[in-house]
């Protein structure tokens, strides 16, 4: 497993992180575990691996989660009030089992509370050791450099990476986010590298979606990828995976690792055999020629 500096900070973190959102278990993966606020299912099933693993395992992992989503019906039950994210605090700490978080993230920004409020109630918790590092997801480049001075101008903890999205058929991140990150030393890490599922190969022009796929499931944010133009681009590179002899999805990651402001992918594999496939992109090497061709596909 490679491993890369997360941002300016000192923890290195493996190129690929699991996200543990799609499944209960957990086995031979990287050593970087991601999850998502909600209902605190993922939580549960991996402290309960974890407990069965001992403490030796627990401090080879960077654990991540996140804090936001609705985990209720109450008003004060989502968001990022100094009240919401400590009690969250406490119910993953609890979940997992374990006596810190690595890596906490807001999920997204808040606009209905203060960013004074949300980053002290975050330097609290980091103070106290429950928390080690803070992060941002799903935010402009505008957001976190506001935040950022925030925290310098009050003497807060900062926000030392992003995770957002960031894929062969998202670029968005190169317009502000990644130049920022470049500048300001900040790490990022990208959250759908496979644009769900569209750059594994599974999606073909003029034919049915496959059973149980996103785009069977919950296809309202990739719909507008269902273009005669991305499923070209999708043909062009399948064609260069098979001539490389690796796998589509090996390949789309492949391209995301070798940005060079891109620290992590997050990968949320269904079988095992999806891991290894997410996994071989770690030997796959890109010149900058090659890079360059798989971006102009789309």
């Amino acid at each position: 497993m490679d491993y890369r500096r997360l941002g300016s900070t000192g923890v290195k973190v493996s190129r690929l992180a699991l996200g543990c959102g799609n499944f209960g278990g957990v086995g031979s993966a990287p050593a970087f575990f991601g999850k998502g606020d909600g209902g605190g299912r993922s939580e549960s099933y991996l402290g309960g691996w974890l407990k069965t693993r001992g403490s030796a395992v627990r401090d080879r992992l960077v654990l991540s989660t996140k804090v936001f989503n609705p985990v209720g019906p109450g008003p004060n039950q989502r968001g990022l009030s100094r009240l919401h994210i400590a009690r969250q605090i406490e119910a993953s700490l609890t979940r997992l089992g374990t006596d810190r978080i690595d890596l906490y993230l807001i999920h997204e920004p808040d606009p209905t509370t203060p960013i004074d409020e949300t980053l002290r109630a975050l330097d609290d918790a980091m103070r106290a050791g429950k928390i080690l590092y803070i992060g941002a997801s799903n935010i402009e480049a505008w957001r976190i450099a506001v935040a950022r001075g925030v925290s310098d101008l009050r003497g807060l903890v900062r926000f030392e990476w992003v995770q957002n999205s960031y894929s062969l058929l998202d670029r968005s991140a190169e317009r502000e986010m990644l130049p920022f990150c470049a500048d300001q030393r900040v790490g990022f890490t990208a959250f759908s590298p496979l644009a769900g599922g569209w750059l594994t190969g599974k999606y073909h022009s003029g034919q049915a979606y496959p059973d149980g796929s996103r785009m069977t499931m919950r296809p309202e944010p990739y719909l507008h990828l269902a273009t005669e133009r991305v499923f070209q681009g999708l043909d062009g590179l399948a064609d260069i995976a098979q001539a490389r002899g690796v796998a589509v999805e090996a390949l789309a990651l492949a391209w995301v690792l070798h940005q060079p402001q891109v620290d992590a992918a997050i990968v949320g594999p269904r079988t095992p055999a999806h891991l290894d496939r997410a996994l071989a992109a770690l030997d796959v090497a890109l010149s900058p020629a090659e890079a360059a061709e798989l971006a102009a596909l789309f």
